[in-house]
């Protein structure tokens, strides 16, 4: 275990050039790496946008909505930080431009600041500081990343790039900024440039922040010439000029920070000791299982964000834990549910030996999710629906085996004679749409002798949950005579929370979102059972 702190250190990581280099993945890489050396460490996104937090976002603005056990929904960053660290985050881990002006004008409403003329400087900037301060200070953390959202220069990221030049003169070397740029390579010139990683500090300069490490995102190695060059450029050890060369897979990025020496050099700066080095060798082991697996599985999923590999970020990544633990490597065929029709159905779905139903809202693509579903069944491939996927596992059943044809959810057609799916009570009353689903975790009680209580090996669990929408108890007696048994109710609701059914390899559907819960360290057993089950069943 690493020697005590006396105070938690902040790490600002900061991105230029342009968005999407990933600043997420460096940020979980490093902390990783900090926590396999002892640490406890947590990290937290600050988003530059205006909304109070991205549940309102349609998928094709921000990618999957995320969302923690106390019921925040957040960006999708989050998910990678529990992914690698293995540790439940929090609201207080995400904080949006909206929340934090938000709380600003709330406090000028009561007369919290007296009179005085709100403006960005202090109040915005000093309610940043609190929100980045907090975490650290109410959950002991010997180090708190904090990964600012956007591109320096954005006039949206101005606010927090001044909060952290304030943190970095109050704090000394209880801080540190780390900013993450690109080197791109021009193939006509044959050269890696370093012009816009010049410009991309200097733009931080001008705001009064100067970066302790520079992380280099680049298709090609630097050599030390480049490096020695963006040093001289910007104001840091050549030994700071940190590589970071596009790989095949995030998780090999702890292994690349481990090898650049990121983790030593940041605490260096921060005056602390690099002993005890960090124990990687878990994480190691994953990797030669993720790169040499002994088998392979093609594993449909079926959704209407299918172009836009961010939509399911959560489901894509624990098929990938599911798989390294199952020695299978999870080929994964994304298929537009929008696409599918009895008529091509067989074609779209050849060769599958799993199919996962996509969670999502509204009824766009609808018939095609119902259409893979009946088909599945029908051949006995094993399923697994999740939130809307289970909704629809349901609908089908309904329709095709209980004979009542015109069944359906209330959210796609409110005058169905057969509501199988339904509004929940509590939500019928509800008109404000952000943050007022059925969020974060609930418990839920497995039946004996059930599927799910194999897989989970316990009678009581806990997932999350993103929905307004549940199945309708008044159909649960005809669901159970005709085969779907619901094996996983809420006590306290009576909520179905996981439907099985019987003559069938491997069917499930569940109202929650197993994907959230898997990490590198433990893949959710749902989706270990599901890929085992998929690479063994024969049909």
């Amino acid at each position: 275990m690493a020697s005590s702190i006396s105070s938690t250190k902040y790490i600002f990581v900061t991105g230029g050039v342009t968005s999407s280099l990933g600043k997420g993945i460096i940020s979980a890489s490093l902390a990783k790496l900090l926590q396999a050396r002892g640490y406890r460490v947590t990290i937290q996104k600050l988003d530059p946008y205006i909304n109070i937090d991205p549940g309102t976002l349609n998928p094709y603005e921000h990618g999957e909505c995320y969302v923690t056990e106390d019921g925040a929904e957040t960006d999708l960053d989050l998910g990678h930080y529990e992914r690698f660290l293995n540790t439940p985050t929090s609201q207080a881990n995400n904080v949006t431009t909206g929340r934090i002006y938000q709380s600003v004008i709330e406090k000028e409403r009561r007369g919290d600041y007296l009179g005085e003329t709100v403006q960005v400087i202090p109040h915005i900037t000093d309610e940043i500081k609190y929100r980045v301060k907090l975490l650290g200070e109410e959950n002991k953390y010997d180090f708190v990343i904090t990964e600012i959202g956007g591109t320096v220069g954005d006039i949206e990221s101005l606010p927090y790039v001044e909060a952290i030049r304030q943190l970095r003169w109050e704090m000394g070397s209880r801080s540190l900024v780390i900013h993450l740029t690109l080197i791109p390579y021009l193939a006509a010139a044959k050269e890696l440039k370093t012009k816009p990683t010049q410009h991309s500090v200097k733009t931080m300069l001008e705001y009064g922040v100067q970066p302790d490490i520079l992380v280099c995102r680049t298709e090609k190695p630097l050599n030390a010439t480049i490096r020695n060059k963006i040093a001289l450029f910007c104001n840091v050890d050549a030994t700071s000029v940190i590589e970071s060369i596009d790989t095949s897979s995030i998780y090999k990025v702890p292994l690349l920070m481990r090898e650049e020496n990121l983790d030593a050099v940041a605490l260096k700066k921060m005056k602390m000791s690099v002993r005890p080095a960090p124990d990687i060798r878990s994480w190691k082991a994953f990797i030669k299982r993720l790169e040499s697996p002994r088998t392979s599985v093609e594993i449909g999923l079926v959704g209407k964000y299918v172009e836009l590999m961010d939509a399911y970020k959560s489901i894509m990544e624990a098929l990938i834990h599911a798989g390294t633990r199952n020695n299978c490597r999870v080929n994964l065929r994304m298929i537009h549910s929008q696409e599918i029709d009895s008529d091509n159905v067989t074609e779209k779905l050849a060769g599958l030996k799993g199919v996962i139903v996509a969670p999502g809202f509204g009824k766009r693509g609808i018939e095609g999710k119902i259409t893979t579903i009946r088909y599945v069944r029908e051949k006995k491939i094993p399923f697994l629906g999740i939130c809307l996927g289970m909704q629809c596992a349901t609908i089908e059943f309904a329709r095709n085996v209980m004979n009542l044809p015109e069944a359906h959810s209330t959210e796609m057609n409110p005058d169905t004679p057969d509501p199988i799916i339904d509004i929940m009570e509590e939500q019928k009353k509800v008109h404000i749409k952000g943050g007022t689903m059925r969020l974060g975790a609930y418990p839920c009680t497995l039946s004996p002798d059930s599927r799910a209580i194999k897989i989970y090996g316990t009678s009581e669990i806990s997932e999350r949950h993103r929905h307004r929408y549940e199945l309708n108890n008044n159909y649960l007696d005809r669901l159970t005579k005709h085969g779907i048994q619901a094996t996983g109710i809420n006590s306290e609701s009576g909520l179905v929370e996981i439907v099985e059914m019987q003559d069938h390899p491997w069917f499930m559907g569940v109202q929650f979102h197993p994907e959230y819960k898997s990490t590198v360290n433990s893949p959710h057993p749902l989706f270990i059972d599901f890929v085992r089950a998929a690479k063994t069943i024969t049909r």
